[in-house]
């Protein structure tokens, strides 16, 4: 089950909303952990006892941690718990990525073990294994109850899809969470605007995306020049409409009931450096790496030769951690040298306009290595887009299919920038000096969730694949 779902939106969400809204608040916390793990059951109960074994290694490790007496032994614990924890995720998401890969260069047959990895598996590996470094470090206490840790590590807002969400930024509000009505609109707001997202405009970039280049599909050897540059701009697009609404989603379930999880995603696209863009893109994840691996490793602070070893770990580490596939490895890799650029060679010197599309001709390409497991497909995706694919620049598909979504195209962009935000804190600021933009904010205001919620439902019902087709020439 998927928040972009209409069992989840009308069936799950309601009955678990009631429930949570009616019982006693001392046990609202109950009704929280009951639903995350009926949530995270739904799509493979066997699955559960992985999450629940987890949490308790790291619930047991990180007591371990807060009990020792020296700090070798604490040193010890926070060990063994992180060789469990990590140990578990190489199990299901890398054993048979290593092993075929050994089998390649032996030459044996490949034999395929069929191991299916946990949904969010590496999300909650990473928010349990920065639980107990927090404890270890001494920035959290150890949670002495097994099931408020369980709740941590289960809660079905961002357990699947993130954000990561780091025990110390949620402690409190686990055991003491105030909401206001405020924070009962933001958070349904924010959750119809991801649920918007996803359903019409991440969804409606797939299916162009698919038509363009399609994966393991024999009609991406026929692609045009343009059909290269339209299917990955709007994979471009897909990506980051995607993997922020389901924060945006997350974000706005927590709030409903008092947990502000951090931002996820800051608008990435306007970045004017690759660095910048980490720093807007999958913030928690980057965070995490920055502070868990990064730092510990020396950082920026040692000398040229392990600077470039930190970069190199870091980034080998984030594509590892998107995939088990060599071309997740080779994403990551890529970006750490272009890192590696800004830091000795470029130093900020490119002005602001060609810095832009020079951080997003390296994002874009970046996608290409990202989309394509197959490296064949993607040599002849990169080949293609430099016009060598051999089959002309352009054809009347491509442009017909440009044409009907052209709309699409443009608002997609515009939703990728901060100008829907502005805009509305503007009107907020004018409705505080005018009666005429007060009703305007008002009804704004009052209409925006329910109307994105119908239009949510309408594309996820199939009744309409794409609304800005009616807007075509």
């Amino acid at each position: 089950m998927v928040f972009s779902s209409l069992v989840f939106v009308f069936l799950f969400m309601v009955v678990y909303l009631v429930t949570y809204t009616l019982v006693n608040p001392r046990h609202r916390n109950a009704v929280l952990l009951v639903s995350s793990l009926v949530f995270y059951a739904w799509g493979g109960p066997q699955y559960l006892l992985v999450l629940v074994g987890d949490t308790l290694a790291s619930w047991f490790f990180a007591l371990r941690i807060a009990t020792a007496r020296t700090p070798s032994a604490r040193k010890l614990a926070l060990v063994l718990g992180c060789v469990v924890l990590l140990g578990v995720l190489c199990v299901f998401k890398y054993l048979e990525f290593l092993i075929g890969n050994f089998q390649g260069l032996l030459g044996y047959q490949d034999i395929v073990l069929g191991i299916v990895l946990p949904i969010g598996i590496s999300f909650y590996t990473f928010q349990l294994i920065s639980y107990m470094v927090d404890v270890y470090r001494d920035d959290v206490p150890a949670q002495p109850s097994f099931w408020k840790v369980l709740l941590y590590s289960s809660l079905f807002f961002q357990c699947i899809a993130g954000p990561i969400v780091r025990y110390e930024t949620i402690q409190g509000e686990i055991d003491n969470r105030k909401v206001s009505k405020n924070d009962v609109y933001y958070g349904v707001r924010r959750f119809c605007i991801g649920l918007a997202k996803k359903a019409i405009l991440a969804n409606s970039c797939a299916a162009v995306a698919d038509t363009l280049l399609p994966i393991g599909e024999p009609g991406i050897f026929t692609q045009v020049t343009t059909g290269f540059w339209l299917g990955m701009l709007f994979y471009m697009l897909e990506i980051y409409l995607d993997f922020s609404a389901y924060s945006d989603m997350a974000i706005g379930m927590g709030r409903m009931v008092g947990f502000r999880f951090l931002e996820n995603f800051d608008y990435p696209y306007i970045a004017k450096s690759v660095q910048e863009f980490w720093r807007r893109w999958h913030i928690s994840l980057s965070t995490f790496f920055r502070d868990y691996v990064y730092i510990p490793l020396g950082g920026s602070r040692c000398s040229t030769a392990k600077y470039v070893r930190n970069i190199a770990v870091v980034w080998f580490l984030t594509g590892m951690w998107h995939g088990a596939s060599w071309n997740y490895i080779l994403w990551g890799l890529y970006f750490a040298v272009f890192l590696l650029l800004e830091k000795f060679v470029i130093k900020g010197r490119i002005p602001t306009v060609p810095a832009h599309l020079y951080a997003m001709v390296v994002v874009f390409f970046g996608w290409v290595l990202f989309r394509f497991e197959n490296f064949n497909e993607m040599g002849f995706v990169l080949g293609g887009i430099l016009g060598l694919s051999g089959n002309g620049f352009t054809s009347l598909e491509v442009h017909t299919l440009f044409m009907q979504n052209v709309f699409l195209l443009a608002f997609c962009v515009v939703a990728c920038t901060p100008l829907g935000k502005h805009l509305h804190k503007k009107l907020f600021v004018l409705a505080n000096r005018n009666s005429v933009a007060l009703v305007v904010y008002s009804v704004l205001e009052a209409v925006t969730p329910p109307l994105l919620l119908i239009i949510a439902v309408v594309a996820l019902s199939g009744l309409s694949y794409n609304p800005f087709i009616y807007f075509q020439f």
